[in-house]
């Protein structure tokens, strides 16, 4: 936020921020265009923090280590950032500008939204002047969205018995997982580690649970899942051959969308105090249970994702348990009947459920204006129609549509592949295309 503030007062522009952090920057219209409908461009500071479990990287201190690849910018090791890096710096190159022709201007960072849409929830409105939106979230050059999934992220806590118990120490491992966003990846079927991990222990006899830990963010497809057990020493040939087994029968089945998983077993420092046996068969069996990815696809939109969640995160330890989920629809009553269900199905095994940071979808506008600008714009520029689409992510439009009525909205942005996981990477043609239709859209406006 202070950069961003930084940004705009050294350009000598008017600099907002408001009571959660949002920045907005103003900037007047091009001479003569004062008029002309005020446009509000839209971008969130905040990205994703994913890195392989082998690579050393800390994001509080570092900055990203981004390199180019051919036709695509990538980072050693970790995510990117171009979610929504990308489309904050065309913002910011906009406000730069001083050749670019445009009406009234407005430019809106807002914080947090990967970690519940914070900002755009706490937007104050009577702050912002636009009628019109462009928000810069999508990851597909050439397509336009106009309207989007809601969500709700539900945990479920529990407080567990433990014991002392003799043993020999080894960690379990679940790793080489490609991950991914949990509304753009959602429906290519990967591997949730968390899944995996609880039907690797699952199938394994005579080990005792001390602690676990998997996913870590409530909107990226879990790819690793650690578990610190202990074994009898007169069960560990067997335990080995079990998870041997298992493994190979796992990732037999996972070999087209998991090529590289991989499920590990290595001595540790055994852990003094473990699960009882009874709560740690009712905690295998509740994530059993749950429900994760695809619930229900669109009857509406062929192709699109309408329900969904992810199982995002788990973590046992010290006689406390969590679970975490994020569930998608774009039907408000099919995601809280799933949210429903995840409750449901942690009150049997005594959890308690909290539900919270709920957002509302964005409803496609069949009469909005700016979508039929921007159609025929691309139609002139490149000579081909874009694709109009809804998506099953969540983005902020919904949102600051509730605290502005009748704001026309869409969403565009250059190609990015692999959001929320270390093999994010932006496509340097794309960025070149969208800058064109960009700039392009606000001399149109104007």
């Amino acid at each position: 936020m202070a950069f961003m503030r930084k940004f705009g007062d050294d350009l000598g522009l008017e600099v907002i921020s408001d009571s959660v952090g949002n920045i907005i920057i103003r900037k007047p219209a091009t001479a003569g265009k004062e008029n002309v409908t005020p446009v509000v461009m839209q971008g969130h500071l905040d990205m994703v923090h994913q890195k392989n479990a082998d690579t050393d990287f800390d994001f509080d201190t570092q900055g990203i280590q981004s390199y180019v690849d051919g036709d695509w910018v990538k980072a050693k090791g970790t995510t990117l950032g171009s979610d929504n890096g990308i489309g904050v710096a065309s913002i910011m190159a906009v406000l730069q500008s001083d050749s670019i022709q445009h009406g009234p201007f407005e430019a809106l960072f807002t914080i947090d939204e990967e970690t519940g849409m914070t900002g755009a929830i706490n937007l104050q409105g009577g702050l912002l002047n636009g009628k019109i939106l462009l928000n810069t979230d999508t990851e597909e050059e050439g397509e336009l969205c106009i309207g989007c999934a809601g969500g709700v992220d539900s945990t479920a806590t529990w407080q567990y018995a433990q014991e002392s118990v003799t043993g020999e120490g080894f960690k379990i491992s679940v790793t080489g997982l490609r991950g991914g966003h949990s509304g753009v990846d959602i429906h290519l079927g990967r591997g949730n580690a968390n899944k995996i991990m609880n039907r690797v222990l699952s199938a394994l006899d005579s080990i005792r649970i001390g602690k676990l830990t998997g996913g870590n963010l409530r909107n990226a497809i879990p790819r690793e899942s650690f578990a610190e057990v202990l074994i009898d020493k007169d069960n560990v040939k067997t335990v080995k051959q079990q998870l041997e087994a298992v493994t190979a029968v796992i990732k037999a089945e996972r070999k087209t969308t998991e090529p590289n998983l991989t499920i590990e077993i290595e001595t540790s420092e055994p852990v003094s105090e473990v699960m009882t046996l009874k709560d740690q068969q009712t905690m295998l069996s509740l994530v059993s249970a749950s429900p994760n990815g695809v619930d229900r696809m669109s009857e509406d939109i062929e192709g699109l994702v309408e329900t969904s969640t992810n199982l995002s995160k788990v973590e046992v330890t010290g006689g406390s348990g969590t679970v975490q989920f994020l569930t998608r629809s774009s039907v408000e009553s099919a995601r809280e009947e799933l949210s429903r269900k995840i409750e449901s199905i942690f009150s049997l095994g005594g959890a308690t459920v909290e539900h919270a940071g709920e957002y509302p979808g964005w409803k496609p506008n069949a009469e909005s204006k700016i979508l039929d600008q921007m159609k025929t714009v691309y139609q002139e520029l490149f000579g081909k129609q874009p694709k109009v689409s809804a998506i099953h992510a969540g983005l902020e439009c919904g949102i600051i549509g509730s605290h502005y009525p009748g704001m026309d909205m869409i969403s565009f942005g250059p190609t990015i592949k692999h959001p929320h996981s270390p093999d994010e990477k932006c496509h340097i043609p794309s960025v070149e295309l969208y800058w064109q239709y960009l700039t392009k859209i606000l001399e149109t406006i104007a």
